[in-house]
């Protein structure tokens, strides 16, 4: 994985292509919208996926954290479907769940999804969360400054030679990032959907999440257009869009 760096509040932070955000100056990792269980839940009320999302998700956190090595974990909510899914986790998933998180300093930051702290799993629980001058909360805040957050499931369509590609996406300015969902059955909202448009009026740049690296392209002004909203995508004079490859240090 080439993780690509930004830069946020005199903080070098790094975006892993596996869609989670590393602060190596603080050992700290942020992955966002696990919604672990969510297969389960769906389940329930009669509208069946295969059971698998859990294992998936919790496999490739487990690889991201022999990856970074942190030392602070910060879930940055709706780390599960429902306020029930911890108690629904299948005793494999919950025992390697306890082991990746077994000496690491976590925080659960509550979502909208997971209002209540998960029950018997170690780390505390808290609305919101601040470290230097980020601050880390589920749901981002209209006017907030060096925030950190998730919830919108970002996600980016452009426009290639080869057609258009959609993929989840971390979406920031200078003044905050979105991060994309993390679990394995999350859908995304366009960045373009007004209710991520009004967060960046005047635009921000978008990092495609790739196999192993991240693509980078401004999205120019959002505020008061659609999805899927390629039509202004930046390109070149033969009509393909500035899509830039980005990875290493």
């Amino acid at each position: 994985m080439n993780a690509a760096p930004l830069h946020m509040a005199g903080q070098r932070l790094m975006l892993d292509p596996a869609g989670l955000l590393a602060w190596p100056s603080e050992q700290l990792l942020v992955v966002a919208d696990l919604h672990l269980e969510k297969g389960s839940s769906f389940a329930a009320a009669g509208r069946f996926l295969p059971p698998y999302d859990t294992r998936e998700t919790l496999e490739r956190l487990a690889l991201a954290l022999r990856r970074w090595k942190p030392a602070r974990l910060v879930l940055l909510g709706d780390s599960f479907h429902d306020r029930h899914g911890c108690a629904r986790l299948q005793a494999a998933d919950c025992a390697a769940l306890q082991r990746m998180l077994a000496g690491l300093e976590v925080v659960w930051v509550l979502g909208n999804h997971d209002p209540e702290p998960p029950v018997g799993l170690p780390g505390i629980a808290v609305a919101e969360w601040r470290r230097g001058p980020l601050m880390f909360r589920h749901i981002a805040e209209h006017g907030a400054n060096f925030e950190v957050s998730g919830h919108y499931h970002p996600k980016a369509a452009m426009p290639t030679r080869a057609g258009t590609v959609t993929r989840p996406c971390f979406l920031t300015d200078a003044r905050r990032l979105l991060l994309p969902a993390f679990g394995a059955y999350t859908g995304g909202l366009e960045v373009r959907d007004p209710a991520i448009a009004a967060l960046f009026p005047r635009g921000g740049r978008a990092f495609l999440l790739g196999q192993d690296r991240l693509f980078s392209f401004p999205t120019g002004p959002l505020r008061g257009t659609r999805p899927p909203g390629t039509e202004n995508a930046p390109s070149l004079p033969d009509g393909a869009p500035v899509l830039t490859q980005i990875g290493g240090d």
